[in-house]
C-alpha cells in the first residue's frame, strides 16, 4: 500500500502569511489593492488571490498610480518605494517581514555611520574610504534590491564564496546576509574573509539568515532521506525553494520539483512503496494536498 505524506514544517512563513492575511483583509472590505511584484514566489496562489482581486504591479506601473493603495510585500522595499507612494497619495499596506524590516534598519543605520564615523563608537577608518558593506544575497532578488537601497545603491552584493575572493581585504568589511540563504555558504565566506583581512582593517559578521528557513534544513533533509520518491512543490522563481530542493535532491536522488499536481509524471509512481511532499517557505498547503490527492487519482487508474 502506497504512503503519503505531507511535511508538517513545509509551507508559508510567517512574513508570508502576514502578507498573504493583509491582502485577503482589503479584499475582503471591498477595497482594490494592488501588490507591488507577486505577493509570494508562487503562481497558484498568486492565481488565487488575482481571483479575488489582487491586481500585481511593477515599479513603473506604480509611477502611474495615485490616491490607491499598495500591498508591500514580505521581502520589503527601497527607500525610493516610500517617496514615490508619498509623491503620489498612494496608501502603503507595509507587509515587509520583521526580520526583513530589521535587517533593512540595520543596514542603514551601519552605513550612515560609515559615511559620518564621528557619530559612531567605531574605531578610525583605516583609510579615507567608507568600509565595505557587503551582502551575501542574490543580485536582483526583490529583499536585496530592499537592502542595498538603504546603501544608496553602494552595497556590495556576492552570489556565493568565489565572489568573496574579489573583496577588497584592506578595507573595512561589514558582512550581512539575504534571509533565505544558506546558512553553511554564509559560513564558509565569514571564514574565508577573516583568513584574508589585511592588519589594521576591520571586519565584523552579522547572522541575518531567518531561522524558519535555516531551521528547516536539519529537518526536511530526515524527511526526503526517509521517502522513496519526494515531490518538492514551489514555484521557479523562490530563492529559499531552489535552497530547500537542492539540499532535498543531495539526500534523496529521487527528488522532482514542481509547481503543481499536473506536474506529476506517473511513471514517477512506478515501484514506489512511500512519498514524501514538501515545499517552500512560499508553498500553501493547500497546493500540496492537492498534489497528494492528485497521486491517489494516478494510483487509482493504474490498479482499476
Amino acid at each position: 500500500m502506497l504512503q503519503i505524506e505531507i511535511d508538517s514544517g513545509s509551507g508559508f512563513c510567517f512574513g508570508v502569511t502576514t502578507a498573504i492575511k493583509k491582502a485577503e483583509e482589503e479584499l475582503a472590505a471591498g477595497e482594490a489593492l494592488y501588490c507591488l511584484g507577486d505577493i509570494v514566489h508562487n503562481g497558484m496562489e498568486c492565481e488565487r488571490l488575482r481571483q479575488m482581486g489582487l491586481v500585481t504591479i511593477d515599479h513603473e506601473q506604480m509611477k502611474q498610480l495615485h490616491g490607491v493603495k499598495v500591498l508591500l510585500r514580505a521581502h520589503g522595499e527601497p527607500p525610493e518605494t516610500y517617496e514615490l507612494a508619498r509623491r503620489n497619495d498612494i496608501e502603503i499596506i507595509d507587509a515587509t517581514c520583521p526580520v526583513v524590516l530589521q535587517l533593512q534598519r540595520r543596514i542603514k543605520k551601519q552605513y550612515g555611520e560609515g559615511l559620518n564615523p564621528q557619530i559612531s563608537n567605531l574605531k578610525p577608518q583605516t583609510s579615507n574610504l567608507p568600509p565595505q558593506i557587503v551582502i551575501f544575497g542574490k543580485r536582483g532578488h526583490a529583499e536585496v534590491l530592499g537592502l542595498v537601497g538603504q546603501t544608496s545603491g553602494n552595497a556590495i552584493v556576492i552570489e556565493n564564496f568565489d565572489e568573496a575572493k574579489r573583496l577588497d581585504f584592506t578595507r573595512d568589511i561589514y558582512l550581512y546576509s539575504q534571509t533565505t540563504k544558506s546558512l553553511d555558504e554564509f559560513h564558509r565566506i565569514i571564514d574565508y574573509i577573516q583568513q584574508h583581512i589585511a592588519t589594521g582593517a576591520t571586519f565584523r559578521s552579522f547572522d541575518t539568515i531567518c531561522r524558519s528557513v535555516a531551521n528547516r534544513m536539519p529537518s526536511i533533509t530526515q524527511f526526503a532521506a526517509r521517502h522513496d520518491l519526494i515531490l518538492f512543490v514551489c514555484g521557479r522563481k523562490s530563492s529559499n525553494g531552489k535552497v530547500l530542493f537542492s539540499e532535498c535532491q543531495r539526500v534523496n536522488s529521487n527528488t522532482h520539483l514542481i509547481e503543481g499536481p499536473e506536474e506529476i509524471d506517473p511513471s514517477w509512481l512506478e515501484g514506489i512503496s512511500s512519498v514524501g511532499i514538501c515545499g517552500a517557505t512560499s508553498t500553501p498547503k493547500w497546493l500540496m494536498e492537492q498534489c497528494q490527492e492528485a497521486i491517489w487519482s494516478i494510483v487509482n487508474k493504474l490498479t482499476h
